[in-house]
């Protein structure tokens, strides 16, 4: 049976290998404290990774079951274990072995390329695995997407290219300039390492990738240097068709900032280079209406709405948003799910800017969705990235922050999270948190593990006390 490193949900860490798990077990690892197995499988696993079990060492650590194993690595952050692939659920973070993952876009396609296995007794000869990487498929989210002011004149008027937002690669924090934006924040110091494409090789690689729109493309844009009414020239629409990007949500509270044929363009424009959309439309029942896209043969469901705008809601008659309610996302579940949605995604924009903690208000909101039937809830707007819920075992995300946006303002408004999220069929196994810092106002490189992610993630665990059980 195939067997995959885990560790806290929130760690940082990417992978791991026989020699710091030979340094665990002898007590000289920087990161790990102990190793943490089930009794039933340890001298398997041990005998997998060909390692001695030690004698009576506090290095070692045996539980009884999956949830004592779980609630091990969630009550220690500096443990590591090993458990069986069909245990791993969402609540642990599975990490590489050497250079090879089981989840993420970057998996193994085939379970025999895998390169850790145990010989278990309780395996029957009839077994057949329960997950299976070439039967997975990911779900990549990004947060705010602008394409007008400092994007803009990145993309235009310097002439990097409507390629440049999404050709990040890796980059790390190397200090701190103290009061040193225009606003009086701090601003970090940064350094590109490489990788250059790794953030369109994740949305590429993605089967599906989807990210907030946070501005109209009409027609007859207009460029703003300034501001907060925002236009994009619908050509810039290119860089997210060319990186992959299947699916923008429209319902935010600068969709109308171009009027009514604004919003007729953006849809238009989009159609033309096949990105999907929803959460706005013609009027109240087209922004409102889901859109539906298939992986395999997993149909998933989004839907878009807005709460910040009310005065740029869709009527019958009139060109608008989608706005949020707990009796509208009711029906529109139950719409998504007479549609043929095995999985129903709800896509909204709400919450304070510039703060990650949720507002009470919200939060009934947000569970609202889930108890509507969503099977998650991934929220932006705020500008920073903000708290994680889990709410009965279904998460959400209140903010996932700016991804590709001209706020270099402050360290909050350039550091978000991607998420990279791993199904098989209808079932959630895998989610991944991945740091970004946003450069030359405009373009997203993620932040490498261990440095530089630790203030954004810090922010969104911060937000998220009383709410993350993982």
């Amino acid at each position: 049976m195939a067997i995959v490193p885990v560790t806290n949900f929130r760690s940082q860490a990417v992978g791991t290998y026989v020699a710091e798990v030979k340094a665990v077990l002898a007590r000289t690892s920087g990161r790990y404290q102990a190793l943490v197995l089930l009794r039933r499988d340890a001298p398997a696993i041990l005998k997998a990774l060909g390692v001695p079990a030690p004698a009576d060492s506090p290095s070692l650590v045996l539980v009884g079951g999956m949830n004592s194993l779980r609630a091990n690595l969630a009550a220690h952050r500096k443990r590591l274990a090993f458990i069986r692939a069909d245990d791993v659920t969402p609540a642990v973070r599975a990490l590489a072995w050497g250079r090879l993952s089981l989840f993420g876009g970057d998996r193994v396609k085939r379970l025999r390329d895998w390169r850790l296995f145990a010989t278990l007794r309780s395996i029957k000869p009839t077994y057949r695995p329960a997950y299976d990487p070439a039967r997975a498929w990911t779900l990549v989210a990004g947060g705010d997407i602008l394409l007008d002011r400092g994007v803009a004149k990145t993309v235009k008027l310097d002439r990097r290219g409507v390629d440049f937002p999404f050709n990040g690669g890796t980059a790390r924090i190397t200090g701190r300039c103290r009061d040193c934006s225009a606003f009086g924040w701090d601003l970090p110091y940064t350094k590109r390492t490489g990788n250059p494409g790794a953030m369109r090789d994740l949305l590429r690689n993605a089967d599906l990738a989807i990210a907030n729109f946070e501005n109209p493309a009409p027609d007859n844009y207009r460029y703003h240097t300034s501001g907060t009414l925002f236009s994009a020239d619908p050509r810039l629409i290119d860089g997210l068709m060319n990186a992959g990007i299947d699916y923008v949500s429209l319902a935010n509270n600068h969709i109308r900032d171009a009027g009514a044929d604004g919003i007729l363009d953006t849809i238009r424009n989009l159609d033309a280079r096949d990105i999907a959309h929803s959460g706005a439309g013609k009027n109240l029942k087209a922004a409102r209406r889901p859109a539906i896209m298939r992986v395999g043969n997993v149909k998933v469901a989004i839907l878009g709405y807005d709460t910040i705008a009310r005065y740029y809601g869709a009527t019958a008659t009139r060109p608008g948003s989608a706005q949020l309610s707990p009796a509208v996302v009711r029906q529109d579940v139950r719409a998504a799910r007479r549609a043929g949605a095995d999985i129903v995604i709800v896509f909204p924009h709400w919450g304070t800017e510039y703060d990650p903690t949720p507002f009470a208000g919200q939060q009934r909101l947000a569970e609202a969705c889930i108890d509507a039937g969503a099977d998650m809830v991934i929220g932006n707007h705020a500008h920073w990235a903000g708290a994680m819920e889990v709410y009965k075992g279904k998460p959400i995300w209140y903010a996932l922050g700016n991804f590709v946006f001209d706020q270099t303002w402050s360290e909050p408004t350039m550091e978000g999270i991607t998420l990279e999220l791993t199904f098989q069929g209808a079932k959630l196994e895998q989610v991944r948190m991945r740091p970004h810092i946003i450069l030359d106002r405009a373009q997203p490189n993620f932040l490498e593990p261990f440095g530089g992610g630790q203030v954004v993630m810090g922010q969104i665990f911060q937000a998220s006390r009383r709410l993350l059980p993982w």
